[in-house]
């Protein structure tokens, strides 16, 4: 299923019943007696957050959303039923906002969270309650922008052919495509890691680039995907095949920092991978003396290095959760 992060979606609350205008003309009454019910309130527009739901693709092609209007008010002072809610699900990590003002109505990010969108119109007044019979109120009419940030507990970053897909597949039970050119991994990838009874949620983001936040390559799509990990794995390809690794180091912590100064400062693990081929051992030796900071070697396609890893995610991880 392709992955869809973004969604415009138009919406509109049901509009209120009439009110009745209605009058008991018993003969026990001197005059007659009003009795028209009120109209029944138009039903609302509710976005709920479902873990079983994990893309936007859904309203890429229906975006239109309306609620069912509310009844019509009644004789013998009988109210209109009120209008069923129009229920509109999304993935955990969905910001619902106004389009037309930027403003945040919520984020929902724990299951069957939720949010009222668009307001139901009230219904009409009958004139059991006023002598001048009202129409219902129409509902609230929205434009909202649906943003999807994954959450995640851990993030893989690094440069195209990093080996970040070969990693997670390696780690969990994910199994996204790999193959030894750039941007195999056009959509993030989920999924479950599980280090002695301790359970997370690893993603696999695409490779970026210089200028990735001001729009180059793929990952300024995915950048913001990261906001909301842990903890992040720095993978570094360390066989100077391709580009050198302290220049990959150093430039994709700058697209950090220029889309978020607190994406920058987040927790990372810092693993050199590929070290089974040849100038890798050179190579890490000029990292660590570059960036002064632990490195974890690791060869993910030949799962050498993977339980000392595995300890350290562990270990960091928990401190996330404690601090």
């Amino acid at each position: 299923m392709p992955f869809v992060d973004e969604a415009k979606i138009y919406v509109a609350g049901g509009h209120g019943g009439k009110g009745c205008r209605s009058f008991d003309r018993s003969p026990y009454f001197r005059h007659p007696k009003p009795n028209g019910g009120n109209g029944g309130r138009g039903g609302n527009i509710v976005v709920v957050a479902d873990n079983k739901i994990h893309t936007l693709l859904d309203y890429k092609y229906q975006q239109h959303f309306s609620a069912p209007s509310g009844g019509h008010g009644s004789s013998n002072n009988k109210q209109g039923r009120d209008g069923e809610d129009c229920i509109i699900k999304v993935p955990l990590g969905t910001s619902v906002k106004d389009f037309e003002t930027g403003y945040l109505l919520r984020d929902l990010e724990e299951h069957e969270q939720k949010v009222i969108a668009a307001n139901g119109g009230i219904g009409g007044l009958g004139n059991n309650n006023s002598r001048i019979v009202s129409e219902g109120k129409p509902g609230e009419q929205k434009t909202l922008t649906l943003e999807l940030k994954l959450i995640a507990d851990v993030g893989i970053v690094g440069f195209p052919n990093a080996g970040k897909s070969t990693l997670i597949s390696c780690l969990t039970n994910a199994r996204p495509k790999v193959a030894s050119y750039p941007f195999t991994t056009k959509a993030p990838v989920l999924g479950n890691l599980e280090i002695d009874g301790t359970v997370m949620t690893i993603a696999d983001l695409p490779g970026l680039i210089e200028g990735a936040h001001e729009g180059r390559g793929l990952g300024d799509k995915f950048l913001k995907h990261v906001e909301k990990t842990r903890l992040l794995i720095h993978l570094v390809d360390v066989s100077g095949v391709e580009s050198d690794p302290v220049k990959n180091y150093q430039s994709l912590n700058k697209e950090l920092k220029f889309y978020s100064a607190d994406l920058s400062q987040k927790k990372q693990i810092i693993v050199a991978n590929k070290m089974d081929l040849p100038d890798a051992a050179k190579n890490l030796d000029k990292l660590k003396k570059a960036i002064k900071k632990r490195i974890y070697p690791i060869s993910a396609l030949g799962k050498e290095g993977i339980e000392e890893l595995l300890k350290v995610i562990k270990k960091e991880y928990e401190k996330t959760i404690s601090a």
